[in-house]
Parts: structure tokens; sequence; C-alpha cells
């Protein structure tokens, strides 16, 4: 991250704190600091002073599952530090602890005045992106009291009410107000000659809605001791490629990602569940495309992923049309939310269904889950389901009417409903930007597949064959239309998308790979476009480009249009070995995993799309998502595509 924040995630709670441990809360950047539960901040200060002054980090924070620093007082070789101050933090399910450590470093008795200044502005994470927007919160009121051993603080907007509660031990021997709304913290700390003393941190917070008796952790090492448990039970038992010791590390890296990202979750029937969210500090919720995806790249090795996001997905599963939310019978959220905005109703994503392919995703991980595991209790379970996804596609989702799945631009949502969902993704070779309903190529593979997987649930395990008939008819003729309209003969590739009229949008861009991955192309197609997806313009050294370089609308720092997505290259090696372009499946594999051992063997959300040959290290993409469950998957995608080659 650029603006040196480092992450700590535990489930659906995540902290961002400062080289030297401190959250300052200040508002805009890439990534604001703070204390996040439930996309709200619950701590917006932590600011540790020693004697009045900001002391210094001799030894920062470093990227792990716990933060750990040494503090010293400013000064010169002249005078030695006259103490040290230890610094360890770690996040819990809605909670924050620390130990401080001081330590005198001289032979005389010596008293340390530590003041902690802590505030909890309960901020929605929406409010922090920088979009420029703000938001009315008639009503709002924050307050904070003394409790024993430290202060709280409250927030209320009509029957909306969060808490953070901060508490020390020992307990501080002031709160003193500082003018601002924040609380200060204040100990004299009396080290005898070359002593030591320790305080202990805890917060507690109370997202809205939060019923459960919640706990903070004893000490940092504790949390430590359960996250290195959780990653244990994620890792063990998957066969990591002896051979290749640097795709076994990103596999167990990634796993170890993903036990850490996983978020509660409610079945059908009520049933608790965990799922993978989608990515940590924007994106730490259930995000239907972001889930799905990363359980079917898990599935061979961890179908526990797939078996808990399918009824989680079934139960948000839309019934009725809600402009709103994009909601239609059938459909499968793309987004789920618990803020205060989503909740008032000023953002549109508490149950968000701005997506195009969530829908057949849904059905491809169903069956695949079937043909994985060989069991066949899930597909019955969620066999209404499984209808009424399908009955979206070809109804709502205008595979019927229109020959293929469409959307349209959410004036108050997203522009674009594919996985490449920002402003502009999806454009001409020259950048120009299509208005009315567009034909994403990518969609019409995943509904293929969904079309054909389905068939094979309705035939081995419905005992439907008339249905089963029914939608192998239908695939077959999505097949036939799209490479008649798609195909760009002059360029032997894909039109990324189609206009309203009909028009193909000519950019050459890495969702046709996806079209390997999901078998839509015949073979001489899906050959030619896998050898394309190779050269130089696409390729960079690090992985395939979204968008090939040499277009108009190519920016290698864009989000969408010149970036490479190890996830988008995690489902073209994939495709690439569907088709028999094993040497190219490598290729694309070791690219990544030569990219993952450059950042600690954990692959980011995005890195640039800048070329290997002039930058020998990737380039990171300045707002990604340092953990991603879909990049921290990818590695096993690898896996399965080319095994330990």
């Amino acid at each position: 991250m650029t603006d040196r924040h480092h992450l700590l995630v535990h489930g659906g709670t995540f902290a961002a704190v400062g080289d030297g441990g401190d959250i300052s809360g200040v508002r805009g950047g890439s990534s604001p600091d703070g204390l996040f539960v439930r996309d709200a901040r619950h701590l917006s200060r932590w600011q540790l002073t020693v004697d009045g002054a900001v002391p210094e980090a001799l030894t920062p924070v470093a990227d792990g599952d716990t933060a750990r620093c040494v503090l010293v007082p400013r000064g010169g070789r002249q005078e030695p530090a006259a103490y040290a101050v230890f610094r360890e933090q770690a996040v819990g399910d809605s909670s924050f602890v620390e130990l401080l450590r001081v330590s005198g470093n001289r032979p005389v008795p010596v008293t340390v005045r530590l003041a902690l200044t802590v505030d909890a502005d309960f901020t929605d994470q929406f409010e922090l992106r920088s979009d420029h927007r703000t938001y009315a919160k008639a009503g709002a009121v924050r307050s904070r009291q003394a409790v024993a051993g430290g202060v709280e603080f409250t927030y209320r907007r009509g029957r909306w009410r969060s808490c953070t509660t901060v508490t020390a031990d020992p307990a501080p021997d002031a709160v003193e107000e500082t003018g601002t709304g924040a609380r200060r913290l204040v100990w004299n700390v009396d080290l005898a000659p070359h002593g030591t003393a320790t305080l202990t941190l805890r917060v507690i917070a109370r997202p809205h809605g939060e019923k459960r008796a919640l706990r903070v952790p004893r000490s940092p090492a504790a949390v430590n001791d359960q996250l290195l448990a959780m990653e244990g039970a994620f890792v063990e038992g998957v066969a990591f490629p002896t051979g290749w010791p640097e795709l076994a590390a990103a596999c167990a890296r990634g796993l170890a990602d993903l036990a850490a990202l996983q978020v509660p979750a409610t079945g059908p029937d009520g049933e608790e569940l965990r799922v993978p969210a989608a990515g940590a500090p924007w994106f730490l919720t259930l995000l239907g495309r972001d889930a799905l995806l990363t359980s079917l790249f898990a599935l061979p090795y961890r179908p526990r992923l797939a078996s808990a996001t399918l009824p989680a997905l079934a139960a948000t599963q839309a019934t009725a049309t809600e402009p709103a939310s994009v909601a239609q019978p059938g459909k499968i959220v793309h987004e789920v939310r618990h803020g205060e905005l989503a909740h008032f109703g000023q953002v549109p994503y508490g149950r968000y269904y701005g997506s195009v392919d969530a829908t057949p995703l849904f059905l491809v991980l169903l069956g695949a889950y079937v043909e994985q595991t060989a069991d066949t209790t899930l597909a019955r379970r969620l066999e209404p389901h499984a209808r009424a996804a399908v009955g979206w596609m070809l109804d709502h989702g205008g595979l019927t009417s229109r020959g293929y799945l469409v959307y349209r631009a959410d004036q108050g949502g997203l522009a674009n409903q594919n996985w490449k969902d920002s402003p502009g993704a999806i454009c001409s070779a020259d950048g120009s930007r299509p208005a009315g309903p567009l034909m994403a190529a990518g969609a019409q593979g995943y509904a293929y597949d969904a079309l054909r997987r389905t068939a094979w649930l309705a035939r081995t395990v419905w005992d439907d064959r008339t249905y089963a008939a029914l939608l192998e008819q239908a695939a077959g003729d999505l097949r036939d239309r799209f490479q008649r309209d798609f195909w760009m003969p002059d360029r032997s590739f894909p039109a990324l998308a189609l206009d309203g009229d009909g028009r193909r949008l000519d950019a050459l861009a890495s969702d046709a790979g996806h079209l390997l991955w999901s078998g839509l192309l015949d073979k001489e197609y899906g050959e030619t476009v896998g050898r394309r997806l190779l050269e130089p313009d696409f390729f960079s050294g690090w992985g395939v480009r979204t968008l090939a370089a040499g277009q108009p609308a190519y920016h290698p720092l864009s989000y969408h249009r010149g970036s490479v997505w190890p996830h988008d290259n995690a489902l073209i090696a994939l495709g690439l070995a569907r088709y028999g372009l094993h040497d190219e499946a490598r290729t694309v594999a070791h690219a990544l995993v030569d990219a993952a051992t450059a950042t600690g063997h954990r692959l980011p959300e995005v890195v640039a799309g800048y070329g290997r040959d002039t930058h020998a290290e990737p380039v990171p993409y300045p707002h990604a998502c340092v953990r991603e469950s879909r990049a921290a998957a990818a590695p096993l995608a690898l896996l399965t595509a080319v095994g330990g080659a």
C-alpha cells in the first residue's frame, strides 16, 4: 500500500495501522487507517506519545498477522535513548488488542509519561472512498463516557446504534478531554533501573445489530496462536508440488490468507456459515462473483468453501424485481453490505444485484462441486435456486429475448456489471465507451458453461431429462450465435462485447481467455486465441494484460485497461490447459508465480501492466487490495492447470 498502512485481518474485522502502530484517522488517500468492523470505522485515532512527544519507529511494523514495532524517543548519537517501547498489536473478532512494553535503558529510576489518544468516528467505509461524495446523516449523535479502566464511544442515528469500548490493564491514571471529542488515556510509569513495565489495551467493537457476547483476546500472542491454527487447518492435507517450491509457497500463502478472509454468512435455513470475503481493505464482505471464483479455484483442495458459498448465495437470491438494487427473480447477489449507509438506503449495496455474471457462475460452481465431490445432497437441496437462476438467465437476463446475457449501466451503482466493472472498462480499441445495453463476451462463456453443467445436474441428479435437453439445446444455440456475432475475422479474435445494436466493441482484451475456460470457442478458434494472448502486447512477463498494449485505450496503471490481474490469469491458464495449450499455460503460471515470489509469495489483487523486460519487479497498482480472495486462490488454480511443472 502506497501510504504505508499495514493490514491486520481476522474474518470480518480489520485494522490498518502506520509504521509506528498509530491510527491517525486522516481521510483521503488510497486506504484510510483505523479499526473496521462491518463496514464502519470503530477506531479512528490511536496515537501514542511518550513524555509529550511522538516516538520514532526504530523498527517499523512489518507485514504479518501481528503488528510489531520498536519505538524510541527522537535524539542523537550523543544522548542514547532513555527507554524503548515495544509495541505489539493484533485483531480478533470485533476486537483489537495491544501489548505495550516500556523498557528503561538507564541505571537509575526513571518516570515515563505514556499517553494514548483514542477516538471512534464510526464513519461508514463508503464515506472514506476518494470519490468526493458526501452523505447527510440527520440526527446522528456521538457520545463518550468514562468506564472502568477506560472510555466508551457511542454512535446513534435513529434506531442505529454502534459502540466501541477501550479499556486498559493497568487502568490509566487519568482520562483527559482533548477538545476534539477524542480522549487521552494517561499513565505515569515508574521504571526501576533498567526496569520494564507492561500495559495491555483492549478494544471491543459492537456494530449495529451485534447480539453476541464479545470477548477480547488475552494478548496479541493469543490472537497469533489462533490465526496460526486457522491457517494450519486450511493448509493441512493439500499436496503441494515438491518440484516447484515457489508455487508451493504461493499456494500455502494463499490458503493462509483465505483462512483469515472468512466472514460470517447465513444459509437458506438460517444456518451459520463462513464464506470467503472479497478482500481487504475495501471489500471485506460477501461479493457473489468473487466468492464463486475463489471457491471454484479452491474446489479440488478445499471444497468446503463451495459448500458454504453456494447456500449463502442461495439465501440472498432475489425473489422479486427491485429496480433500486437491480434485483430480479432468480438473480444472485453481487454485494452484501452491513453499514449505516446501506441500512438507511443511502447506498444501494445492502443487497445489490448489479452483476450479470454471478448468476451463471453460481450454476457453474454447483455443477463443478457435484462433479468434484460426488456429493449430490447440496444439488438436491438447491435445485429450486438453480432452476430460478436458469430462469433469470433465460428471461430477465436476456438469453431468450436478445440471445445473450445483457446488462445496462446502473445510474446509482455500477456502470459495468461484468468482472471489469469500472467505468470505461468495456470499450472499443480507441477507448470510446458505448451507451445503452451491453453484452460482455466473458459472461456469455459463463452462461454457456452454466447451461451445460445444469443440464448435467438435471439429467443425473434431478432425473429431469426434458429439462436437461432444453438446457443443452440452449447451450448449443448460444455457442453457434456467439462465434457468428462476436468473432472478428480481421483480427482472429473475439470482440470484448456487443453494444445494444449488435456492433462489436473491438478492444483486444483478456476476457477472451475466459471463453477458453468456459469452453465456448471451437477448438481452432480457441487455439488461435490462446496463442494470441501470449504475444508481447498482451503478455507483460508478469501475466496477461487486461487490454493489449498498443491500443489507444491501453493504460498500464488503469484498473481494467492494461493492468494484470492474477485471478484473470488463473482463468486464462485453466482455459489454455483445457484447449491443450500446455506450454502456454505453463508460461502464464510461471509469470504469476514469479510475481508472487517477488512480493513475499502473496499475489495482490492487481499489478500494473508494465513489462518485465523494462521492470525487473512487478510494479504495484496503487489502489489494490493487499489481501484478495481470488488472488489468494489463484495459485491453487495454477496448480490445477499445470501441476508442479
